[in-house]
Parts: structure tokens; sequence; C-alpha cells
């Protein structure tokens, strides 16, 4: 069957949509600058910044007193040139805890979820400041939340070996529904988790993957990357097998119109989402460690951080893993090697024999 849309394409489409009414719920003016970050960044990431912005004035209508008469649609762009650093500040303390104004649910932020949240509101004063609609920059006095190292969650060898073989195996102890249900999914399952840690392709690369974008001949798959560029990435043996064990069980599924081309499935004959797999990988990984909170992420981090170790060659991992710089790179994976750290528990003698 010919291709009409790519998964790409797709997702795009569906987010420029999400993107234009999550736009209505804000402030007219507010537009203009999610028009000009088109052409840099991806609408996903337009998306998480309309939402932040969306916080900041929801902030300014329910913690204000200057706004308590106001509504969204009042606001004007002269709002920005009327605010201080002190209420920069106030909304800063405010992201800690707040209630959200769509579902009255408490939102909290870590140091993480603040940054982000200060940078947004930091980009959308810097775009009317540069173009000299406001003669004010209070975001600019305010000290950005601070960010602290957090350590590299990966799965050592020995876990990674045990995370497959518990896939490959875990039928075993199973009866009824779940047994079949495993047996229904192990293939893939398999297939999934060994091309992401074979790979170190992103959650969303995988599920984007088509059928077609598999090249045995060269042992490549095709992967379209941030801002839809494509590159090939090559693997290994393991991985080569682990699809074509699938492939075999793939044959014998009648997919959902529209989703012929998917490579990999749900349970309902569509193809699979980031949720789901996320989900798979999760309840694998919670078998074989209690103290590692595994994600598809973690997959990846534990490819680029073996790749590293392997081969030392940062700019290789950064190529591979589709790292635009290679600063993000070193800052993921050239840290300490957690095997020299673990010789730290021996070298110190409190008590000589």
């Amino acid at each position: 069957m010919e291709k009409t849309q790519t998964y790409h394409d797709q997702v795009t489409i569906e987010q420029t949509q999400k993107l234009r009414e999550v736009l209505k719920t804000l402030p007219p003016f507010t537009r203009d600058y999610f028009r000009a970050m088109e052409p840099t960044t991806s609408a996903r990431t337009r998306i998480s910044y309309a939402y932040d912005i969306r916080v900041f004035f929801h902030f300014l209508l329910s913690e204000n007193p200057a706004f308590k008469d106001k509504t969204m649609d009042d606001f004007t762009v002269d709002v920005l040139d009327q605010l201080q650093a002190v209420d920069i500040e106030e909304f800063q303390e405010y992201l800690k805890v707040y209630d959200s104004a769509e579902d009255n649910r408490l939102q909290t932020n870590g140091e993480r979820g603040l940054k982000r949240k200060m940078s947004a509101l930091r980009s959308f004063y810097n775009y009317y400041y540069k173009r000299e609609m406001i003669k004010t920059n209070p975001v600019l006095l305010v000290d950005m939340p601070k960010l602290h190292d957090k350590a590299i969650i990966r799965l050592d060898p020995d876990e990674t070996a045990e995370l497959l073989d518990y896939i490959e195996h875990a039928g075993d102890s199973l009866t009824g529904q779940k047994k079949a249900y495993y047996e229904k999914t192990r293939l893939r399952d398999l297939a999934i988790v060994t091309l992401l840690l074979g790979t170190g392709i992103r959650v969303s690369e995988c599920v984007g993957l088509d059928v077609e974008d598999v090249d045995f001949k060269n042992d490549a798959i095709r992967v379209v990357r941030k801002g839809g560029s494509e590159m090939m990435i090559y693997f290994g043996d393991e991985v080569e097998q682990a699809l074509l064990n699938y492939l075999e069980d793939r044959v014998a599924i009648t997919p959902v119109a529209g989703h012929e081309h998917a490579l990999f499935y749900s349970t309902q004959r569509k193809r699979i989402g980031i949720q789901a797999v996320e989900n798979m990988v999760k309840k694998y990984a919670r078998e074989i460690t209690t103290t590692k909170k595994i994600t598809p992420h973690k997959l990846r981090s534990t490819y680029g951080t073996t790749l590293y170790q392997e081969t030392g060659d940062i700019y290789l991992v950064a190529d591979v893993l589709g790292h635009k710089d290679v600063n993000t790179t070193k800052k993921h994976y050239a840290a300490m090697d957690d095997s020299r750290r673990r010789k730290a528990a021996t070298a110190v003698k409190l008590r000589k024999a």
C-alpha cells in the first residue's frame, strides 16, 4: 500500500493543531511571539512554551491585585512593562506549588521545571524587548534557578543482560491470560528493548519507524531526528536477530487501516505509541532493579554511556545519539565512570588489620 503521509508528518500536523488550540487560551498579542519562533523550534517545543506562558498569565489573574478584574483577552503587550522584578520573583515562588487553572489539580515544580518555565518567560520577554515593543525587561534582573547535576541512571552490563533474559523467559512463571498476553507481545517487546539498547534511538524515533525503514542488507535503520532530519543508524547482530524474529510474527498481524507501514504494532493492531513503550519498559525493568527507575530514555543513556566507555570518542557518541551540540553529550556521558567511584568504597581503610 502506498504511503500518503509519514508518521513524522502526522505528528507535526497533530501538534500544529494542538498549538493552535492552546494559543486560543492566551492573550491575542502572544501569537506574534509564537509565529516568530516557528522557523527555529519544533511544534512540540512551542506547545510546551505556550503552556508555560499560560501559567504566567493565570498567575497574574489570580495572584496580582492589579489584574483581578481582567480576563485573558484583556491583556495587551503593555502589561509586560507594568511588571517589576519583584513580580517575576513572586511568579518564580508561585511555580513551586500552584493550582492548575484547567482542572484545579495541585501542580509542583522541581528545579528543572522551574528552570524551564522561567526560560520560557525570559524568551517571551526578550522577543518583545528586542523589537522595542516594551521598554523594560525585568526577567533579566531575576536570577534563574540553579540546576544541580543529576547522576546518570543507566543499567549496568549485568542488568542489561538480565533485562533481555527476563523479557525472553518471563512467561515461564505465568499462567492463563497473563501468559497468553505475554506470548502475544514477547517478540515485539524483545525487539523494541533490544533496538533501544543497541542503537540509543529515542522512544519517539522508535515508534515512528516504518517497516520500510529497516535495511537488513546494511544492518541499519532510517530514523527521523528532532527537527525532521533523516539519519541512518547501524545495528549489530543481536538487534538484527531480534528484529527478524519479530518480523516473522508481524506477518500474521492484520493492521488497522492507515497503520500498514508501522514497524511496531500495539495489541490493537495500530502503530504502538510512546506511552505504551514507556509502560512496557517500566513493567519489565521493575523485575530487574528496584533502586533505578528505568525508562526508554534510561536505555538510551545506557547505550550512550557504554559506547563512550568502549570507544572514548565523545564525537561519535554525539553523532549517533543525534546531539547537535557535543557539549550536551559531554555533560551527560563523559562524567566519571561509576566503576571508579566504586573503588572508593574499598580505598580507605578505617582500621588496619
